[in-house]
């Protein structure tokens, strides 16, 4: 599927606007030979002529496709620019009435297109700005119904961009559009949580789909899910960014009902370093991804952060003296210096098959957008044992987990012990607003759920006094309605060490998360329940936002 970026439409519009231009300005010079009348070509004029006010009326130049023109000079002579479709007898009566005042007049003819720009300076069409998108609280109806409003009156050729750009300005990662019974219903993922923001009338819905899908390559009559990609120059306060978009489409029972995600692309923020991950983990990605072969996995579910995280490892692997390639499926992030292959699964293409070809260009990094399936597993661990590192997603819950769903696909097998090296679990919880958070002590039961969770931390990480400890809980603030102010990352890894490797081997029997998780604890490492009550302690999250995403 062939998708154009919106700076690629632009150039075509242009181009197509350009030509547009030429015949016009062709047909107007023919037109004025007919008539006997000065041909002007405004191009490259029409934005510098001297406009001369009250000569005659707005309404007069609407009406008659007429505009006084002043190109220069000291020239006594009033000049008319008139177009095809302005009356000659209201010519003549022009000229009779400046001769009545002793003045000379002079009429050219100028295309429609030039008459139109020129128009377009004389009565400059009127810009409407509309309200910002709020957030509404649990029960806040005056807020839903403001912004409910606000999107019901954005004209039909605005509405959708509109949408985006508020989206953006908010922080949102994903938007859901949602038709229902009586009206459609749009929610924005913030912060990893969805708010309702608006329900709207039946017919926005046609125009926000049909420019969804018109610019996604999308229909909007089918009847099967479709998956599509659009991106989209936003103007801020540095000049402009470019927003990433992967569109979800599903028919339902009212319609088809999308989820877009937004993809806030700023190559220099994908980078290790601004992404709050604790020292010690930090030490193993680094220790890992430093080697020049075996394989990395990224675990958690959609929207945990994982892409983000494989990304930044890329860039501090981007190096001259390295080719790196991805298969993505589909490309979330344009990353100068790397190969990036998209895969179109739905299509009937896979990852494994990608994979055998890819290697054959001699990578030193390869990325695989996700291990669906055995074939994929055994080709890139394959891949990690020949000298190459490998960085892949995979869908587990926990480390553990992905351990043995691995070890489920590929089967025991020694020659693979070696190939994995390091498997990470994330999330991402909300992070509280410092400024407005509140601190409380929690109540007994608490803290001796507390003590329990962190009873078999390992020696290297300190642990808490729970007898005395406080922890914090969000308090709505004007600058954060719900208390918290973007999110952290909560790490849970995996060093697969030689006693990990027995699993994979086959020399330990038992292969079942719990059995493994046991073993990684016993070799120093911290859960991700550890990780987010830690996190809690600190004052960065609450445990109530660590129970909802852990």
């Amino acid at each position: 599927m062939l998708v154009f970026s919106d700076t690629m439409k632009a150039m075509n519009e242009d181009n197509v606007q350009a030509r547009f231009r030429e015949q016009d300005e062709a047909s107007t010079r023919q037109r004025a030979a007919i008539l006997g009348l000065p041909y002007l070509d405004t191009r490259g004029i029409d934005e510098t002529i001297d406009l001369v006010e009250d000569v005659v009326s707005v309404e007069t130049m609407h009406g008659r496709r007429i505009v006084p023109l002043r190109i220069g000079g000291d020239s006594q002579t009033w000049q008319f620019g008139v177009t095809t479709q302005t009356p000659q007898s209201f010519l003549k009566e022009l000229s009779s009435e400046y001769a009545a005042r002793a003045q000379n007049v002079a009429f050219s003819l100028i295309s429609t297109s030039g008459y139109n720009i020129l128009m377009n300076r004389y009565d400059p069409p009127v810009v409407v700005h509309y309200d910002d998108i709020e957030i509404a609280k649990a029960g806040d109806s005056v807020t839903l119904e403001k912004v409910s409003e606000t999107l019901n009156s954005v004209s039909s050729d605005k509405v959708f961009d509109y949408l985006i750009e508020q989206a953006d300005k908010l922080g949102a990662s994903d938007i859901h559009i949602e038709n229902q019974r009586n009206g459609i219903r749009i929610r924005l993922r913030v912060d990893g949580a969805l708010h309702a923001v608006a329900e709207l009338a039946s017919d926005r819905y046609r125009v926000i789909l049909g420019a969804l899908a018109s610019r996604a390559n999308l229909s909007t009559a089918a009847n099967e899910p479709q998956s599509g990609h659009l991106q989209k120059e936003i103007a801020d306060s540095e000049g402009s960014h470019t927003l990433n978009m992967r569109i979800e489409m599903v028919p339902t029972l009212y319609g088809q009902d999308a989820v877009i995600r937004l993809f806030n692309y700023d190559e220099s923020m994908l980078n290790l370093d601004r992404l709050g991950i604790e020292e010690t983990e930090r030490h193993q990605i680094d220790e890992v991804i430093s080697h020049p072969r075996g394989m990395v996995l990224m675990v958690g579910p959609t929207g945990s952060g994982k892409s983000t995280t494989l990304y930044s490892m890329l860039s501090a692997l981007n190096t001259p003296d390295r080719k790196l390639i991805t298969l993505e499926d589909p490309v979330e992030y344009s990353v100068s210096g790397i190969s990036q292959i998209p895969v179109d699964t739905t299509g009937g293409q896979s990852f494994a098959d990608h994979l055998r070809s890819v290697l054959r260009l001699d990578p030193d990094v390869v990325m695989v957008g996700e291990i669906r399936d055995s074939d994929t597993a055994r080709t890139a661990i394959q891949a990690s044992i020949t000298g190459h590192l490998v960085l892949s997603t995979f869908h587990a819950n926990s480390t553990s987990a992905a351990f043995s769903r691995m070890i489920d696909l590929i089967g025991v097998n020694p020659i693979f012990s070696s190939a994995i090296r390091l498997v990470i679990a994330q999330r991402l919880v909300r992070r509280l607003d410092d400024a407005s958070k509140e601190a409380y002590t929690p109540d007994e039961s608490t803290k001796q759920w507390m003590r329990d969770i962190l009873a078999d931390l390992p020696s290297h990480v300190d642990t808490p006094d729970i007898d005395s400890c406080q922890l914090w809980r969000p308090v709505s603030s004007e600058t954060s309605p719900f208390g918290y102010s973007g999110r952290i990352v909560i790490m849970e890894q995996m060093v697969v060490n030689d006693e990990i490797q027995k699993y994979l081997r086959g020399d330990i029997q038992d292969v079942h998360a719990e059995s493994i998780e046991k073993t990684a604890r016993q070799q120093g490492m911290v859960t991700l329940q550890q990780h987010g009550v830690l996190a809690a302690l600190r004052g960065e999250t609450t445990l109530e936002e660590v129970n909802r995403v852990i």
